[in-house]
């Protein structure tokens, strides 16, 4: 894909997440939309994957550690042929199998259960781990929120990667500098990122998590990368996309009504990202 058909999926990936949470009526759009260029550069480039064979054991895996941002993932599977994107409004609806959080049980292209923050890097460390003592070639990439690093089983999972040498392993930070509660900063302050990464053993790429370029030659530095696992600090807005939702900590967790709805699309049939 060209840098403009991944923004292109991109922006389709954010007009389903708005899809998805109006029509369930709750769900969490800020996060899904902050990650969604992440997940189209992962899904239409980077990652080895045949939505044909979800389970193909060479495949490359994904693990969304902050799961609340299930819309986008659901999204980009959906767009790239894992199922049918009608299906995308059944999200929280009693008996589908989009829940308001992934289950690897139910749905095609989701390689772990998740949602109990601080978990997935763990999960892909383990994964990661397997590919080495079955030999496999495959990578592992998991995306994490920023508020989600204080959780301390990130730092136990970080610590275990760089001890073993998981060159193997790229995690994603979703750097949006917001959670649930307010900025990042005053709930438990995570800065200095970088510098705690490195001081754990990995290697450290900050980016634009916006710019598919950047991004591109970020997760290229990763697979580059020898003796160790590799972090990739992607810095990104709140909500992107949709004016009144950008940078707005409200919308971390809440369902726009009707009239925000329309708005919203309307920006993002516009062509904003």
């Amino acid at each position: 894909m060209t840098e403009a058909e991944i923004e292109a999926l991109a922006r389709a990936v954010r007009r389903d997440v708005i899809r998805m949470v109006a029509a369930a009526g709750s769900g969490h759009p800020g996060g899904s939309l902050s990650a969604a260029d992440i997940l189209a550069v992962l899904y239409s480039v980077v990652m080895r994957v045949d939505p044909a064979r979800p389970d193909d054991p060479d495949r490359d895996r994904f693990i969304l550690s902050k799961g609340h941002a299930a819309p986008a993932l659901y999204a980009v599977l959906a767009e790239r042929g894992y199922f049918a994107p009608s299906e995308l409004l059944e999200l929280r609806r009693v008996n589908s199998r989009l829940q308001g959080h992934p289950d690897m049980r139910k749905i095609p292209g989701v390689d772990a259960s998740t949602g109990s923050l601080g978990q997935g890097l763990a999960i892909a460390a383990g994964l990661a781990l397997a590919a080495r003592v079955t030999g496999r070639d495959y990578q592992v990439y998991t995306l994490l929120g920023d508020g989600e690093t204080a959780e301390g089983m990130v730092w136990e999972a970080a610590m275990a990667a760089a001890h073993y040498r998981l060159d193997n392993l790229t995690a994603i930070v979703d750097v949006n500098g917001l959670q649930i509660d307010g900025r990042t900063a005053d709930v438990m302050n995570p800065a200095p990122l970088d510098a705690k990464w490195e001081a754990f053993g990995w290697q450290v790429v900050e980016t634009d998590g916006h710019d598919p370029g950047a991004l591109l030659a970020a997760l290229a530095v990763a697979m580059r990368t020898r003796g160790g696992p590799t972090v990739i600090l992607a810095h990104t807005v709140k909500g992107k996309g949709v004016s009144f939702m950008e940078n707005r900590a409200e919308w971390h967790g809440k369902a726009p009504n009707a009239e925000q709805t329309a708005l919203a699309l309307a920006e993002l049939e516009g062509g904003a990202a």
